[in-house]
């Protein structure tokens, strides 16, 4: 049986500090729940395979969030006030329509990870600045980029794309900077 902690929809604020000491925690929830940072000590939860954040104000995570390495399940990090997201090396194939519903995210990290594509739901975030995809397996870059209103920096380094002509220098002319 898998040890489970629902939180949800409970008007918390913060991580009640029991639940760091449910190291054999395999599945959290805290949706709803009012966070608004979470705590380093997440760090301690290394049987994590699901956590679910969704519906909170948070503006940022702890980079020991990097270390719950059993993390594959599923991570929810909609509908929060996130500006930048890190999910370098993850063995990602597609991002969850989801990510559009972070609507103030300015810098996006896909680096190291397994995209075949741009990710569509990046379209629709408004205040998204910086992508990087780098070392993924990206094979086109999509007309829609360049349509992004605040796109200011996209890595397509390591990637076997050759980016249409045109598209770059629209990208290019608006001062978008894009690596190739």
């Amino acid at each position: 049986m898998r040890d489970v902690l629902n939180l949800w929809r409970q008007p918390l604020g913060e991580v009640p500090g029991e639940v760091w000491e449910r190291t054999g925690l395999e599945v959290l929830i805290l949706a709803e729940t009012g966070l608004m940072a979470l705590p380093p000590e997440i760090v301690r939860l290394r049987r994590l395979v699901t956590l679910d954040l969704g519906h909170n104000e948070l503006t940022s995570l702890p980079d020991e969030l990097g270390g719950l390495t059993g993390l594959s399940g599923c991570l929810y990090l909609h509908d929060n006030r996130l500006r930048e997201l890190w999910l370098r090396g993850n063995r990602i194939e597609h991002l969850p329509p989801s990510v559009a519903d972070l609507r103030e995210l300015r810098h996006l990290e896909l680096r190291d990870n397994r995209l075949a594509e741009v990710p569509e739901p990046i379209a629709e975030l408004p205040l998204l600045r910086q992508v990087d995809l780098r070392g993924n397996r990206i094979t086109r870059l999509p007309g829609w980029v360049a349509r992004m209103p605040a796109l200011e920096k996209l890595d397509l380094r390591w990637n076997p794309c050759d980016p249409d002509p045109s598209l770059l220098a629209a990208l290019e002319e608006r001062g978008c900077v894009v690596l190739t």
